[in-house]
């Protein structure tokens, strides 16, 4: 069996917790969201590679910003992010002025 990415692992599990908070099914979250509920029973348990245009129709969704949902996958998957110039936060920093 092929190692799980910590990133997706984090993804599926913050889309579960928020379904579950939401009173939501997979069946559900997947009609709201525009996906099959395998799909999304696939994204939370990090089986498949989810398109970020389709991760962004999971967080409309769940009613949160993608930024949050994104946020919230790499706290699980204990990434820390970038710190860009003079301590702002994120992003591709490269050719900052």
């Amino acid at each position: 069996m092929q190692a799980r990415d910590p990133l997706l692992l984090g993804l599926g599990q913050a889309i579960k917790e928020l379904r579950k908070q939401r009173g939501l099914n997979q069946e559900e979250l997947a009609d709201k969201g525009g996906a099959h509920r395998t799909y999304v029973g696939e994204v939370e348990r990090a089986e498949t590679n989810p398109t970020v245009p389709k991760v962004a129709e999971l967080a409309v969704a769940l009613e949160i910003p993608l930024s949050e949902l994104l946020a919230r996958a790499e706290r699980r998957a204990g990434i820390r992010g970038v710190r860009g110039p003079k301590g702002t936060s994120g992003g591709d920093v490269r050719g900052a002025a």
